[in-house]
């Protein structure tokens, strides 16, 4: 018998399931990927005529996350997958009430912070599919389940921006919190995974567990492959109005979804060419993130701009494919809770870093740029 036939959904558990998950995943993100572009709008309408706090406060939410999903996740495998993802879907529900009805930035960013602490929906949801799915059939879900977030990240902006001109996007936060909501109430009637003890004898006797070193591989590709491919997300719009001065947003808004449209077109076919070479996959996606962004810096046209977002969206599905794939090998024999958790707390790491990055180089130049000016106007003063 194959390890693909041993790895069959559990009883009661079927794609109508997975789907589920991952359409409530979808309708979540709606708030959670689409307002954040549009915190230049919101921040006036609370005090910050500048919106000086805006790229702070894009990655409040990151942050914080950071700090509660390992936490979310060792719960979960104590307390039930499923009460868990509930509480994630109730907690983003609580926060964007809040941020919708704030009227000053203090509670502003209060919400924000509460968002990331008290959602963590994506490490919920993966591991309750984690305690329901096995083998190929998890690692099918999870790519499934990063299809969703692209597929938010690439159609929200779009309607909130559509919907802008009869609601503010500040007060789209209240409103969209009714999508948790409803999610939560689809997700109440799905089943808490649970295995039987026979089959997990079965599966624990025919496999060994995967190694503690691959668990700690899979971490530090998470992080590099987040990190490198996030970095230059903040700085798309304005080389694409650099490199083709009048570009319409319509147009940027297209550069910058090409890569995620690339994901939503070729995962699935990506999963079933690399699932049994899954590092290979990793490897061939890193160099063709590497091209991309190299691209970035010598593209002046809008062919040119085109070919390495293409470059770049091949890369970033052969890299979340495969890196889903390896997840599902090192969740065999461990707790699925507490691996996404900590998953996700790695990838949010590397989505945060950039920005700590460029903050310890702005640091560092504020303060080489200061001890200069002190040792100039110490040598002029200094007796000869």
């Amino acid at each position: 018998m194959t390890a693909e036939v041993l790895r069959m959904p559990r009883s009661g558990f079927g794609p109508r399931h997975v789907h589920a998950v991952a359409g409530c995943y979808f309708v979540v993100s709606f708030a959670a990927l689409g307002l954040p572009p549009f915190l230049t709008e919101i921040l006036p309408e609370l005090g910050d005529r500048t919106a000086r706090w805006a790229g702070l406060l894009y990655v409040v939410p990151t942050v914080f996350g950071v700090l509660g999903v390992p936490l979310w996740g060792r719960l979960a495998d104590r307390f039930g997958r499923k009460r868990l993802l509930l509480r994630a879907q109730l907690g983003l529900a609580v926060a964007f009430l809040l941020a919708g009805w704030a009227d000053s930035l203090g509670t502003f960013i209060a919400a924000l912070v509460l968002q990331g602490v008290l959602g963590g929906t994506f490490a919920a949801s993966n591991g309750y599919l984690g305690a329901a799915l096995e083998g190929t059939h998890l690692s099918r879900a999870l790519t499934l389940m990063h299809g969703s977030a692209r597929a938010a990240l690439v159609v929200a902006p779009i309607v909130v921006g559509s919907l802008s001109s009869w609601l503010s996007p500040h007060r789209q936060y209240a409103l969209l919190a009714l999508l948790p909501l409803a999610a939560a109430l689809l997700l109440a009637a799905l089943p808490e995974p649970q295995a039987e003890e026979a089959e997990l004898t079965e599966v624990a006797e025919t496999f060994e567990p995967v190694p503690a070193s691959a668990l700690r591989s899979l971490y530090a590709l998470e992080f590099a492959f987040v990190f490198s491919t996030v970095i230059s997300f903040p700085y798309l719009i304005s080389l694409v109005e650099e490199r083709i001065p009048g570009a319409s947003p319509t147009l940027s808004g297209v550069l910058f979804a090409l890569p995620h449209l690339c994901y939503l077109i070729a995962a699935m076919p990506v999963h079933t060419a690399f699932r049994g070479r899954p590092r290979a996959g990793i490897v061939i996606g890193f160099i063709c993130v590497a091209i991309g962004l190299a691209g970035h810096s010598a593209a002046d046209s809008l062919a040119t701009l085109i070919g390495v977002r293409l470059v770049l969206g091949v890369g970033l599905t052969l890299g979340l494919v495969c890196l889903s794939v390896l997840a599902a090998d090192c969740v065999r024999g461990r707790s699925p809770g507490g691996l996404f958790g900590s998953l996700e707390f790695f990838s949010k790491a590397g989505a945060v870093a950039p920005l700590l990055t460029g903050a310890a180089v702005a640091l560092i130049t504020v303060c080489a740029t200061v001890l200069r000016s002190l040792c100039t106007r110490w040598s002029h003063t200094c007796p000869r």
